[in-house]
């Protein structure tokens, strides 16, 4: 990885264990996600700056355990407040990290402003059908957690359907088969709300049986 090693230790330090706040569907192993995603699109790129791409990474979801509906907003700003990253970065390369992580979000109605907030926001995208049933159906469960399963999973279909739908808004910047190819399963799930429900359903049975939620 092409990142200062001063840098990534102290992002793994004292930045990651903060992660551990975060409900699943945004915890360290989608932190790590993220960031290798990240890297596999800024390789296809010139004059790129590898430690502001993890960086931005790293930081990205940091402030999601604060307030879900604003977190891009209050993660830039803990990112941006770090005054242990001034030895690493310019004030105006703080400023396009503290951009990106702020345009990283899928909802956003404007395209995001440099390279990096392209990247972050691109990587940060589900690439997986799996991952896409559990983490909409953790998050639900973690913010209504009232809620019955069968509530989560129409909870789950009509937030996926209106991001990754035929019309939806999630945006992608860079081309990348197993985007695609997610992209083609996830909208075949979608396109009948009784299958995607149908698989949601199969899919935690599977992973509650197993232990793992």
């Amino acid at each position: 990885m092409k990142v200062s090693k001063e840098l990534k230790e102290y992002i793994e330090k004292n930045i990651f264990p903060m992660y551990s706040k975060n409900e699943p569907a945004h915890n360290i192993e989608h932190i790590k996600y993220v960031i290798n995603r990240s890297m596999k699109f800024a390789d296809t790129l010139q004059d790129i700056n590898y430690d502001m791409v993890y960086t931005i990474a790293a930081y990205h979801d940091i402030g999601h355990q604060i307030d879900p509906k604003k977190h891009e907003i209050i993660s830039a700003e803990i990112m941006y407040k770090d005054e242990n990253l001034k030895k690493f970065f310019s004030e105006e390369e703080l400023i396009t990290i503290k951009e990106a992580i702020e345009d990283h979000r899928a909802s956003i109605k404007y395209e995001p402003r440099s390279i990096y907030g392209k990247i972050v926001s691109t990587a940060d995208r589900n690439n997986s059908v799996e991952a896409c049933l559990r983490r909409s159906y953790t998050y639900g469960k973690k913010h209504t957690p009232s809620a019955s399963d069968e509530e989560l999973f129409e909870m789950a279909y009509e937030h996926q359907n209106s991001k990754f739908g035929k019309d939806g808004y999630a945006k992608f910047f860079f081309k990348d088969e197993e985007y695609e190819k997610f992209l083609k399963e996830i909208r075949f799930l979608l396109a009948d709300k009784t299958r995607f429900i149908n698989a949601q359903r199969e899919y935690i049975n599977k992973l509650r049986s197993e232990g793992k939620i």
